[in-house]
């Protein structure tokens, strides 16, 4: 049975209001306010990406860190990119680093 969900799907989740979905990936900006607080993020994002053995595009920059996550075995979003798009918001949530839902993926 595949795992895989629609762009619909993932946004009717909870929690997931930060992330917005485009081309078969969901993506997310997180604003840090340092690049030390980027770094814990991206961090955070690892250990829970290589718990999940799921792991997304993350792109560290001064002052924010951009998420991009999408299933290749299913070829769009699944049920895993759900439950780490969660995890990856709260672990920014307890940052203090604050989501940017209508950020353009190509700033940096």
């Amino acid at each position: 049975m595949s795992d895989a969900i629609t762009a619909d799907e993932f946004a009717a989740h909870e929690g997931l209001h930060d992330w917005r979905v485009a081309d078969d990936a969901a993506t997310a900006r997180f604003h840090t306010g340092s690049f030390a607080t980027g770094v814990e993020l991206v961090v955070a994002i690892g250990r829970d990406a290589d718990a999940a053995d799921h792991h997304p595009d993350v792109d560290l920059r001064y002052g924010h860190v951009d998420v991009r996550l999408t299933s290749h075995d299913v070829g769009g979003l699944s049920r895993r990119d759900v439950d780490l798009a969660r995890k990856i918001t709260q672990a920014a949530r307890e940052l203090g680093a604050k989501a940017d839902p209508d950020h353009e993926e190509d700033e940096s």
